[in-house]
């Protein structure tokens, strides 16, 4: 065999070997943000168990998952289990629904007429037949309200909890990415024209400003014409708004302080603000900034999870209509909006193309810490509206719950009865149904035309 051929089966081996790691890398991305995610589920059901127990609910089961068991065990009164989906996962309290008013809790009733009064009225005699002799002071519907909306916001604020740790390792231990005013070692030696699409020079290029006077990567620039230099914003405010001509640039390189000649030009180059559009004969230098990992304060945490707060708002206002996007995308082929919706399927492919992307170590950290702190945001966030089965909706009747029984305390009326919340079963049933369809269309848009860290 002539030796090219053993250099190209070498390359071949070499190459096939590095597709079979980020493969592997790939799977297990996927895997990984699995199990985070079944933990986030598991603390976010653990929210509501404690308080449950703490009230004195019966709680008969804590699962982490849907499906057929995977493997449980019984503790106490209540069995603990993994299950195979690993989508979700509950807690089962007895009583979550009153009997009919009037009706003996005891005893069970004989069906009602009406399709919806005999869906109530069957979803009823179901919770009912979970309370054992001696529950009557054990059951859900008869704790106080505020004991009500403890335990059913317990799941949705430790999502909110585990967002903060997530995002306080993004911050505070690793950090942002930041761009600083130290030359970048992609800095073109060259003038290449916005209206060019290209990245390299080519002969007969214009040297730029900054190469002609020998800046070189590595160098920090720290004033300007005597101006300090504190970031990247402001280098590139004093070179674009000084206009053409010779400037004296402070830089300080291995270590030592040193000034530079330089003679700015002009060109067009792209809005700070919005990209699309050019700023005409602004001042250019010709270097490219560093980008390095910025550590953040615990009070910079509180502000960027209070900005992500605003934008998961902002989606789940949005739902509708984003879902719309989403069914253009999985039957029209039309791009994802990156600001859209995206479900435990795309979040896992995500998390396998982090581990496998050719990024360092320290930012594949970073995304996928951050993807897991977006995710418990939104996945408290979403729990929260206040609709049944969701959280919130439970949440919501506790609180009228509250409401109902401080007007009769006030206006000296007898005291309220518990909220039937299964008076609401129908609609209840029918978001149920919309909340599968939308994961249904989630996990198809998530497989045909995914979200990548590309868009």
């Amino acid at each position: 065999m002539r030796s090219g051929e053993l250099d190209y089966s070498g390359a071949a081996v070499s190459s096939a070997l590095e597709r079979a790691s980020m493969n592997w890398l790939y799977l297990v991305g996927i895997v990984v943000f699995l199990l985070a995610l079944m933990f986030s589920i598991a603390l976010h059901e653990i929210g509501h168990l404690v308080p449950a127990k703490i009230f004195g609910v019966r709680v008969t089961q804590y699962m982490v998952g849907f499906g057929s068991t995977a493997w449980s065990r019984r503790k106490g009164e209540t069995e603990y289990g993994i299950k195979w989906i690993p989508f979700g996962g509950y807690i089962r309290m007895i009583g979550m629904l009153p009997p009919r008013p009037g009706d003996d809790p005891a005893k069970l009733r004989s069906n009602a007429t009406g399709p919806f009064q005999g869906l109530i009225e069957s979803a009823r005699d179901a919770a009912q037949e979970e309370v054992l002799p001696g529950d009557d002071d054990r059951v859900f519907y008869r704790k106080k309200w505020w004991q009500k909306v403890i335990i059913m916001s317990g799941g949705p604020l430790m999502n909110f909890v585990l967002a903060f740790v997530f995002f306080t390792i993004l911050l505070v231990g690793i950090g942002l990415p930041v761009e600083v005013p130290i030359v970048s070692p992609g800095t073109n030696t060259c003038v290449i024209p916005v209206s060019e699409q290209r990245a390299a020079c080519k002969p007969g290029d214009q040297p730029t400003p900054a190469a002609q006077a020998g800046l070189k990567p590595g160098d920090h620039m720290v004033s300007f014409n005597g101006a300090t230099i504190g970031s990247w914003g402001d280098a590139i405010h004093l070179i674009r708004t000084h206009g053409p001509g010779p400037v004296q640039l402070g830089i300080v390189r291995d270590d030592k302080p040193m000034t530079l000649d330089v003679t700015l030009i002009v060109q067009d180059r792209p809005n700070l603000e919005d990209p699309e559009k050019i700023d005409k004969n602004v001042g250019f230098l010709g270097v490219r900034p560093t980008k390095v990992m910025e550590q953040q304060s615990v009070g910079q945490v509180i502000g960027y999870m209070g900005e992500m707060t605003a934008r998961a708002a902002g989606s789940i206002f949005n739902l509708p209509e984003k879902m719309v996007g989403i069914w253009h995308a999985a039957f029209s082929g039309q791009e994802r909006d990156p600001e859209g919706p995206m479900g435990v399927v795309g979040a896992g492919r995500m998390g396998g193309e982090i581990l496998a992307s050719d990024s360092s170590n320290e930012e594949k950290i970073a995304t996928f810490v951050s993807l897991l702190g977006g995710f418990n945001l939104a996945m408290g966030m979403f729990n929260l509206i206040p609709l049944l089965p969701l959280d919130g909706g439970h949440i919501a009747g506790g609180l009228w719950e509250g409401l109902k029984r401080a007007y009769a305390k006030v206006m000296r009326r007898p005291k309220p009865k518990y909220v039937d919340i299964a008076k609401v079963l129908p609609l209840t049933y029918a978001a149920a149904l919309v909340m599968m369809i939308m994961a249904g269309l989630l996990v198809y848009a998530d497989l045909v035309n995914p979200l990548t860290l590309t868009r």
